[in-house]
């Protein structure tokens, strides 16, 4: 049986991965006396007595605590910004290669992806990778996200009695394009600039919705909606968290809801457009295959047991 460690276990991650291990009989939680949770000698002894730890918390913090780490066998999956885009930490998405699923299986140090990052990284790693986008295409990425995504105090803003009513309506942010999650998102994929990102959250809780709009005759090799959409087929086939979807696919006139993932762990690829101009998108939750829901498949992967045990596919 695996002892787990959640530092952090109290924040809207960590909360989500305790809720994904209910019922599991394979692991031990490891819990924290509420009163020494901010002790740094009790988590440096949990973290050296867990089998893996999981880290739910701020960038700074999360680098101390990867500090802490003195047992050999100790695994670290870390779900901050703070070491995704280091080169001896697995990047925390399998299904982008089959080296990145070996290098989570076989690593000690894990980071998890984030969560816009994750939709935009499904899109254009494949893309890089085969050649279809040249490194130097000007990306631009537009996206819409739950309020969960922003933390405590976000939530707190949205969630709290008589709000302010401009939460009514949709916050777009990031104006100054030195959102946290561009470097992971020029790295990963092998770009050699970083996208021009416009994200927002709304009045909803949780799920997201990342889509890249494609100009055609840019791409290395031109190819029609049907072409690229079966280019996703292929590239994540057999693949259980991603499903590609049917061409041009919607849930009503043509739309598509950012919340129709919410509460579930994997996600889904849309591609729409003409030859001209497409648009790829990404809807999952931000809180699922964005943040928990890796990092529990990442866990699982660790485990040598069934990516999806304990998630919601």
């Amino acid at each position: 049986m695996a002892k787990i460690f959640i530092d952090g276990s109290e924040g809207t991650t960590g909360l989500r991965i305790n809720e994904r291990f209910a019922g599991r009989d394979d692991i031990e939680l490891l819990k924290i006396d509420p009163e020494l949770r901010k002790d740094p000698a009790e988590i440096k002894k949990l973290i050296n007595q867990s089998d893996v730890t999981f880290l739910c918390l701020p960038d700074a913090a999360a680098m101390e605590a990867a500090d802490m780490v003195e047992n050999e066998k100790t695994v670290i999956i870390d779900a901050s910004t703070a070491h995704r885009t280091l080169p001896d930490w697995a990047y925390g998405f399998p299904e982008l290669s089959k080296e990145h699923r070996e290098k989570i299986k076989n690593s000690k140090k894990i980071a998890v992806p984030g969560c816009y990052a994750s939709g935009f990284i499904a899109l254009a790693y494949p893309l890089v990778k085969k050649g279809v986008m040249p490194k130097d295409y000007p990306v631009s990425v537009f996206a819409a996200s739950g309020y969960s995504g922003g933390g405590k105090k976000l939530i707190a803003s949205y969630e709290e009695e008589g709000r302010d009513k401009k939460f009514d309506s949709a916050r777009m942010y990031a104006w100054g394009q030195t959102h946290k999650h561009l470097k992971e998102m020029k790295a990963i994929t092998g770009l050699e600039r970083e996208p021009l990102f416009s994200p927002f959250t709304t009045n909803y809780h949780s799920g997201m919705l990342v889509q890249v709009p494609i100009f055609t005759d840019l791409l290395s090799k031109k190819m029609t909606p049907g072409e690229l959409r079966d280019f996703f087929a292929s590239y994540y086939e057999g693949e259980k968290f991603i499903k590609v979807m049917p061409l041009g696919s919607a849930e009503e006139a043509g739309a598509l809801f950012s919340d129709g993932m919410a509460g579930n762990d994997g996600m889904e690829i849309y591609v729409a457009g003409n030859d001209e101009r497409i648009m790829l998108a990404t809807r999952f939750d931000n809180l699922g295959k964005g943040a928990s829901g890796a990092a529990v498949q990442c866990l699982n992967i660790v485990l040598s047991c069934d990516e999806a045990k304990g998630l919601n596919l």
